[in-house]
C-alpha cells in the first residue's frame, strides 16, 4: 500500500503530462499460498475473474483518479510484460521509453520520476530547428 500512495503522488504530480494506467495482475501473495507477512489485504489466489475484479477493487480505492485494467486469467499481460509481480512502463506511440525493473526489488518510483522529470523538461524547453536558406 505504501507503494500505491507513492504511485498515487506520481499520479497527480505528472498528471499534465502523462496518461497513467494500473494494470492489476496476480495477486502476489494470496491468502491461501505464499503469504507476506506485512499484507494489507486478505486476498486468496483468484479463481475466477470475478475474484480477480473483486481484489482489483482495492487497488482502485488506492489511487481512485488513475484508470484500471484487470489482467487476464491467463495473465497474459503480465507475461507480455515481465511484471512478475510489479513493474513500471512508460509507453509512446507504441513503443516502449521506459522499462523498469521487476518487483520487487526493481520497482522503483525515483527513477520513474526521474524518468518523467527529465522527460518534462524536454517538453518544456524550446528546440532548436536549423533551416537552410
Amino acid at each position: 500500500m505504501a507503494r500505491l500512495r507513492s504511485f498515487q503522488r506520481l499520479v497527480a504530480h505528472f498528471v499534465d503530462i502523462a496518461d497513467f494506467l494500473l494494470v492489476y495482475i496476480e495477486e502476489a501473495h494470496p491468502s491461501d499460498g505464499w503469504v507476506s507477512s506485512d499484507a494489507a489485504y486478505n486476498i486468496p489466489k483468484h479463481q475466477c475473474l470475478q475474484d480477480r475484479l473483486r481484489a482489483a477493487q482495492l487497488m482502485r480505492e488506492g489511487v481512485p483518479d488513475c484508470p484500471l485494467a484487470v489482467d487476464t486469467m491467463d495473465n497474459a499481460s503480465s507475461a507480455a510484460y515481465g511484471a512478475y509481480f510489479e513493474r513500471l512502463y512508460v509507453i509512446q506511440e507504441e513503443k516502449v521509453m521506459y522499462q523498469g525493473g521487476r518487483g520487487p526489488e526493481g520497482y522503483k518510483i525515483s527513477e520513474l520520476r526521474s524518468w518523467l522529470d527529465q522527460y518534462k523538461t524536454r517538453l518544456q524547453s524550446p528546440s532548436t530547428v536549423v533551416i537552410q536558406v
